[in-house]
């Protein structure tokens, strides 16, 4: 069993063997650290990167955002470094990959999060101006239509889901589930065959 499938669990069982390195998002130059049972360990994945970068921050209304399957955190703390007037939540299943997240938001001087556990939405209870995911595509359909569904009841009025998918993981099915709960959604970016979905909570 590859690392990669062991992301989706509470404790992930593997010996841990953590990396560092330096990437630029958002025009900040970021650290971070990451290991196994963690998605991603070597640099930010494409598909982080690509959403990170394309997400419509100034349609975004006033309010927190939520990273929902944050990881280790880049996609969380690119955010709240370069907004650091917006509150960010960070929330994960995996433990270890919570713990990693805690560390780069310290290594990274970001004050402006708040990083919990959370499956899905169970422990979520406040409303944020927009919902931001990279989910975790190997931990199944039902996992990833739970995180798309399940937004709108966490979404304030004008607030924006966006999801980075490749189309070969789903990003067609996706999109209609996404116009099936918020009665839009569009294409923001298309890039080496990931779509970057974005519906707005009319």
């Amino acid at each position: 069993m590859s690392d990669n499938q062991f992301y989706y669990s509470k404790n992930p069982d593997v010996v841990s063997n953590p990396l560092t390195w330096n990437f630029s998002l958002l025009g900040n130059n970021l650290t971070f650290t990451s290991d196994n049972g963690v998605f991603s360990k070597h640099t930010v994945d494409y598909g982080s990167r690509v959403l990170v970068k394309n997400v419509n921050y100034d349609l975004i209304p006033a309010g927190k955002i939520l990273d929902l399957g944050t990881g280790y955190g880049p996609i969380g703390i690119a955010i709240a470094k370069a907004f650091p007037k917006r509150e960010v939540d960070m929330v994960d299943v995996n433990e270890l990959a919570l713990s990693l997240a805690q560390k780069n938001a310290r290594d990274n001087r970001v004050d402006n999060v708040h990083i919990f556990t959370s499956d899905v939405y169970d422990q979520v209870t406040d409303q944020y101006a927009a919902v931001v995911t990279n989910p975790p595509v190997r931990a199944g359909k039902k996992v990833v239509d739970a995180m798309i569904t399940g937004a709108s009841d966490h979404l304030v009025p004008n607030g924006t889901l966006t999801v980075v998918l490749q189309k070969k993981q789903g990003a067609p099915s996706a999109k209609k589930l996404m116009t099936q709960i918020f009665g839009n959604c569009t294409i923001v970016k298309r890039d080496k065959g990931y779509y970057i979905l974005q519906s707005v909570k009319q």
